[in-house]
This record gives structure tokens, C-alpha cells and sequence, in this order.
């Protein structure tokens, strides 16, 4: 029983991806092209996600090292 839980649990993680390409529903088409546009998206267009939604990341925090200044406001506590 041990031994079959794991291997459900793996079974259904594979199951859940779908290599084939993403098709409308029988019946329905593809959403009309936006206001503007030249021609409708493709389903690989509609999916794939903006820059807004998933912007480049920047590491570099601090590009130059710098001495911290004093902070006058950094004071031991009263007693």
C-alpha cells in the first residue's frame, strides 16, 4: 500500500500535461481580434504571457559599492 500511493500520486502528475497543440471546443471559435488588430491570434498568441505579466528580473540590486552613511536616527534605546 506504501508503494502504490507514490506511484498513483506520480501517475496522476503526468497525466495532467498535454503535449498537443490547444485547439477552440468543438463549435466554438477563437475570440474575435482585438480592436485594431490585423488579424485574430492564434491559440499559442492568447496564451503565451505578456511582458507586464512576467517582467525580466534585474539582480543587481546595487551596482556600486558605497560606504553607508550615518543615520542620525539610529539611537540606542532609553532606559
Amino acid at each position: 500500500m506504501k508503494t502504490l500511493l507514490p506511484l498513483a500520486a506520480m501517475t496522476m502528475l503526468a497525466a495532467c500535461g498535454s503535449a498537443a497543440d490547444l485547439k477552440p471546443a468543438k463549435g466554438a471559435a477563437l475570440p474575435p481580434a482585438p480592436y485594431g488588430a490585423e488579424a485574430t491570434p492564434t491559440a499559442k498568441q492568447l496564451i503565451a504571457p505578456s511582458t507586464q505579466a512576467r517582467p525580466t528580473r534585474d539582480d543587481e540590486l546595487l551596482k556600486d559599492s558605497e560606504k553607508r552613511q550615518p543615520d542620525p536616527f539610529d539611537l540606542p534605546p532609553q532606559n
